[in-house]
């Protein structure tokens, strides 16, 4: 209500006559600021809302009391107390203050080892990157050198043509491979033509009473030709695998053995021509580091050239006679079996497969499966 009088006297307009004197009417109005000003709200016991428009009732604070409060600190000399907001801001302050122990000590020491041993993971891959551009650059320009006749090479007359005779060997071992591959296909393909025709002569001589024995006849002959086929082939599969192990893996290993006795005498090589270059030029202490250093590499090399070369002087050794052993009793294998079964000699061809511990597969061990046909 005070507010209302309040407003509508600041806004209300007061007429005045021509001689400056108030008109009558404004008595009333004089009353009411009069009456406004008395029954208004007393300053001294006015109150303090904490808390936004429209809260609640708990939130008053009466002014009499902050003043008491006011003149209380002002005699004690103490300030008044900060809010729990206030008080909980400067707390986690003095706590970011503080400096790191315990666990935060432990984790920071841990992350710098982490950065440590990383580092010194690229320090170890960047020396080895170095060392390998070393390497390749010097076998390179020795590879290069002894193509077009300017540097030497270290030959062992006697080993290489050892490695000749293999490579030679292999070559023809693989040709026989495919040849004899080549024999068995077309084996087979027959002994399964002598098959349907075994069982056609059959069926004809069940629908044709005046030809039943000559059909009989020739459907036990092809029966057997084909039983006898198909025990050459076990014979020819079994001389087929051993001839591929021996070429595809004995003399394939002794080869992988001699490419890198190849590769190691090539870094020998290179190593001992920048040996010797250094050697031929001046005697400076700089140079006397490199050269020391170019003597250890050159030991580091040969050691590892004669090292390969001792293994690849063995395994040729143990290959050729490992190939002796397994040809002997493959081509004996071989030439017993297809005599027999050329002539006609079954007992003879059963006795070598027999022999030679060939076992041949049941009949029927090729065709699929009533679920793989599914």
């Amino acid at each position: 209500m005070a507010d209302s009088f309040m407003g509508k006297a600041a806004t209300m307009e007061i007429p005045i006559n021509s001689n400056g004197e108030t008109l009558a009417e404004d008595d009333s109005l004089e009353q009411d600021l009069q009456q406004v000003m008395v029954s208004g709200p007393n300053l001294n016991e006015t109150s303090i809302v904490s808390g936004g428009y429209g809260g609640p009732a708990g939130g008053i604070i009466p002014t009499s009391s902050i003043k008491d409060l006011r003149m209380k600190s002002r005699g004690q000399g103490v300030g008044l107390v900060p809010s729990q907001s206030a008080a909980s801001r400067i707390a986690n302050q003095n706590q970011t203050d503080q400096p790191f122990t315990g666990s935060g000590m432990h984790h920071s020491n841990q992350s710098m080892s982490a950065e440590e041993a990383n580092r010194g993971v690229a320090v170890e891959k960047l020396d080895s990157v170095k060392k390998w551009g070393i390497n390749t650059y010097k076998c390179t320009k020795q590879m290069f050198s002894e193509r077009f006749g300017r540097g030497s090479r270290t030959v062992d007359l006697e080993l290489e043509a050892q490695i000749d005779v293999l490579r030679d060997t292999k070559r023809k071992y693989e040709s026989v491979l495919r040849l004899t591959s080549a024999l068995t296909t077309h084996f087979y393909n027959m002994v399964q033509t002598q098959q349907a025709l075994g069982d056609t002569f059959a069926d004809l001589s069940q629908k044709s009473p005046e030809l039943r024995d000559e059909f009989g006849y020739n459907a036990e002959t092809q029966k057997l030709l084909c039983r006898n086929g198909e025990a050459l082939l076990g014979a020819i599969n079994f001389f087929v695998s051993s001839i591929n192990t021996l070429v595809n893996k004995t003399m394939e290993d002794t080869l992988m053995t001699i490419k890198l006795y190849e590769a190691a005498r090539l870094e020998f090589d290179a190593y001992r021509a920048d040996l010797e270059e250094l050697s031929l030029g001046p005697r400076d202490a700089a140079t006397m580091v490199r050269i020391e250093v170019s003597q250890q590499q050159y030991q580091v090399q040969r050691d590892k050239y004669e090292r390969l070369r001792s293994d690849v002087t063995i395994k040729l050794k143990f290959l050729e006679e490992n190939k002796v052993k397994v040809m002997h009793k493959q081509l004996l294998l071989f030439h017993n079996a297809i005599s027999a079964y050329f002539a006609g000699n079954q007992q003879q061809l059963e006795q070598t497969l027999r022999q030679f511990n060939v076992k041949l597969k049941p009949p029927g061990s090729d065709k699929p499966s009533w679920l793989e046909e599914s």
